[in-house]
């Protein structure tokens, strides 16, 4: 975990030095992430199909998995997840087998820090890794999704076939009401054993809705909404019951919302038992 954290620490002193290269450019640089139509009304996970992965040269789906404001669509599609354990996977056993780095470009049109869009990422990166062992705070790390590094290069996201580059950015969703979109590529059929994630990105829309690491009403808090979609790069579902309302991976957000901030025990349970 030291070395871990001492990785992100150092790409922050990095960062906190070229600041002014920074700065949020007009928008217009991610463009527009428009998700395939498919058959029926605005599914929370779109398959897009099978493809290469040019890093392991498997057969590998993509689903795309779409984070709601609110209850305007109900889950559809596959993988599936959410039982009355208020924790789910993307598909049983699918889950990370290798480690990779990852790539964030943090410019965005509603005044977030750049610097600080890298380090909510990482930590929530890390919620995850310090679950995974099935308890939290005793600095032991499951190492599942690498570190993480800014860039000013323009990324896209994978919706037709993966590329070999695991990418976060902020843009312009096309699909109603969504918050954020994940995608997230792998094997999640056959063999429980052979089912593995090899590549995962993460879209959040900054021109339908306000972003604020400060907690603030009437805005979307970035830290709890990346906390939720690391989950689903982990291979973590999202879940509907209401009863579950207050775990990380409860599938709708609102503005001004926290909670999902702190892994919930049904989450770390899960986490854990997926790794």
């Amino acid at each position: 975990m030291a070395k871990k954290i001492i990785s992100i620490i150092s790409v922050l002193g990095l960062l906190i030095t070229a600041g002014p290269v920074l700065a949020v450019p007009t928008f217009g640089t991610q463009g527009i992430l428009t998700l395939p139509s498919v058959a029926g009304n605005s599914p929370v996970l779109m398959p897009l199909g099978e493809k290469i992965d040019p890093g392991t040269g498997k057969l590998v789906e993509g689903y795309a998995i779409i984070h709601y404001k609110d209850k305007a669509a109900k889950p559809a599609g596959k993988p599936g997840g959410g039982a009355t354990q208020c924790y789910g996977f993307l598909a049983k056993g699918a889950k990370w087998k290798s480690v990779e780095p990852w790539v964030v470009n943090p410019s965005n049109t509603r005044g977030l820090d750049t610097v600080s869009v890298l380090g909510v990422l990482s930590t929530g990166v890390l919620k995850w890794e310090d679950a995974a062992d099935g308890t939290v705070g005793n600095n032991a790390l499951v190492n599942i999704l690498g570190d993480g590094s800014s860039t000013l290069n323009t990324l896209l996201a994978d919706t037709v076939s993966p590329d070999n580059q695991n990418e976060v950015y902020f843009a312009n969703v096309s699909t109603q009401n969504a918050i954020a979109v994940t995608i997230v590529w792998g094997i999640f059929g056959g063999p429980t054993f052979q089912r593995e994630l090899v590549e995962w990105d993460q879209v959040y829309d900054d021109v339908d809705y306000d972003w604020s690491l400060t907690e603030e009403a009437g805005k979307m808090d970035f830290d709890n909404i990346a906390t939720h979609e690391l989950g689903h790069s982990v291979g973590m579902a999202d879940i509907y019951n209401s009863e579950c309302g207050e775990v990380t991976m409860y599938g709708y957000a609102n503005f001004g919302e926290t909670k999902k901030r702190i892994l919930e025990p049904a989450d770390i349970t899960g986490v854990n038992t997926l790794y």
